[in-house]
């Protein structure tokens, strides 16, 4: 094991940076420095701790135990670092970072566009990198760095995360306005014999929330189209006599689709969206007004249709 007084902070840098890749030569182009520094690099690094770290197999560099074990801590450390460096006062107009956020397409347009506008005429140094949302992998991406924050639900949100809650949405009806049938009008026998859409993000499935409310009143609906999200639905109610049940916000202000709330006795119930971070990131300046704009840019939409 080596001298920790040797460990300099661009050989931690650098082995984050590896083991995020797998790869030398990324490594370097990511770094800005040449193959034969970052080789130079892990000789260094793999003589302080005492191990291979990255090995090579015939899918490349793959990290030794002993590495997958550091890539937390090391994450941990590295943001500690970076926050130690920064002023006290935290500048949006200067500032210049990466955020990474996961988020579903629903979140991406009800939430990130209007941040994303807000960013262009507050912060244009700060870029955003949204990734798909994956729940059985959300804590470890969020511990190890791959993510600074998540858009999701309650329900799918581990213990221990510290969260804001951003707004509770509710379900609608949509349907293209030439609709035979659809508008606030619609019976309960006509809404179960139309053709619907249902979006499922698992892929293939017909049966949802709304479905599982009809069965209480011992009702079924007749879904005919499964889709794997929601930015195709306008699109597919507005060629079709297909109707839909969205999510409000997704939809509101659409003036080429009519908005009706489901007909009576039938109620869908909605769901709360919040905004989810790991400790490491809590203290954070850059991280802390980021978060406060994610909130301050959810708009308001009226409850009537």
């Amino acid at each position: 094991m080596g001298d920790i007084r040797t460990l300099d902070l661009n050989l931690l840098r650098a082995l984050d940076i590896l083991l995020e890749e797998g790869s030398v030569t990324r490594a370097a182009e990511r770094l800005g420095v040449t193959q034969p520094a970052v080789s130079n690099m892990l000789t260094r690094l793999r003589e302080n701790f005492g191990d291979p770290l990255l090995v090579r197999t015939q899918r490349g560099m793959t990290p030794t135990t002993r590495a997958l074990d550091l890539v937390a801590p090391l994450k941990r450390i590295l943001c500690e670092i970076g926050t130690l460096c920064q002023p006290d006062a935290f500048d949006p107009v200067s500032a210049s970072f990466t955020a990474s956020i996961a988020a579903t397409d629903y979140a991406l347009q009800v939430v990130l566009l209007p941040l994303i506008a807000r960013l262009r005429q507050e912060a244009t140094g700060i870029t955003l990198a949204v990734y798909p949302l994956d729940d059985a992998r959300l804590q470890e991406q969020l511990e190890k760095g791959q993510l600074d924050m998540a858009l999701i639900t309650p329900e799918t949100c581990p213990s221990d995360l510290p969260s804001l809650k951003l707004f509770h949405e509710e379900y609608i009806c949509a349907a293209r306005k030439s609709h035979p049938t659809a508008g606030m009008n619609m019976t309960l026998d006509q809404y179960c014999t139309a053709g619907h859409i249902i979006v499922s993000y698992e892929g293939g499935r017909f049966c949802g929330a709304t479905d599982r409310q009809l069965e209480t009143l011992g009702r079924k609906r007749h879904v005919v189209l499964s889709v794997p999200n929601f930015l195709t639905l306008p699109d597919l109610l507005l060629e079709t006599d297909l109707i839909a049940m969205a999510p409000r916000r997704l939809l509101h202000g659409r003036k080429d689709l009519t908005l009706f709330s489901p007909p009576s006795p039938l109620t869908v119930p909605g769901f709360d969206k919040i905004l989810a971070w790991h400790c490491r990131t809590g203290s954070d300046p850059r991280y802390q007004w980021l978060r406060g704009k994610v909130a301050n840019s959810i708009k308001c939409v009226p409850r009537h249709v």
